[in-house]
This record gives structure tokens, sequence and C-alpha cells, in this order.
């Protein structure tokens, strides 16, 4: 049986729940692992787990609430990656304009 394909939706859920235990994994991730929606992956772990293997879910829980409270410091370091690279391109660009400025001049003794 490949990994997307289960005989139930609680065998489904359980997997997700040990990926996410193994790897300590967002729900996103865990999501593109399995190819399926976040929204499917959040709904098997929070809640269709708690029916069919209470223990599962107490432990996968864990995991949600430490991501959960590190959510707003992995977004904080994203902004803040997106702004260096987008200070480093243009950059670059302001490089490539004086550089190509002060070319044409040298090159052009009549100027």
């Amino acid at each position: 049986m490949s990994e997307t394909e289960w005989d139930s939706i609680a065998e489904r859920a359980a997997a997700e729940a040990r990926y996410m235990l193994g790897t300590g994994c967002t729900v996103r991730v865990c999501a593109a692992h399995f190819h399926i929606s976040k929204s499917t992956v959040h709904k098997d772990v929070a809640e269709r787990l708690r029916a069919s293997d209470p223990p599962l879910w107490e432990a996968v829980r864990g995991v949600l609430g430490v991501n959960l409270r590190e959510r707003h410091l992995r977004g904080g370091a994203a902004t803040q990656r997106m702004y260096a690279e987008k200070r480093a391109r243009l950059a670059g660009e302001k490089r490539a304009r004086a550089s190509f400025s002060g070319s044409a001049t040298s090159q052009d003794p009549q100027m």
C-alpha cells in the first residue's frame, strides 16, 4: 500500500499523526508530504484522531501546540528573509546600472 492509499480515514489520520510526531513538522509540511490539503490534515489530527486513537491524539496535540506557539517566530523569519532578498536584489540592480552607465562614458572618447 502506498503512503497515499488507506483503507480508512482513521488509518490516514494515524499515519499523519505518526509522521508529525516523528518529524515535529507543521500541518503544512505534513499535507505536502501526504499530497492532501492542510484542512484535511488538521481535521484528521485535531478531530478524527480523537475518536479513533485517543493516546495518539494526545501525543500529536503536543506537536500542534508547539507549532502554534512558534508560528509567529517562523512568520517573522520569513518576512526578514523576504526583505533581505529584496534589498540584495535592488542593490544588485543599482550596481548594474552604475557599471552600465560608467562603462558607456569610458568607451566613447567623444563624450
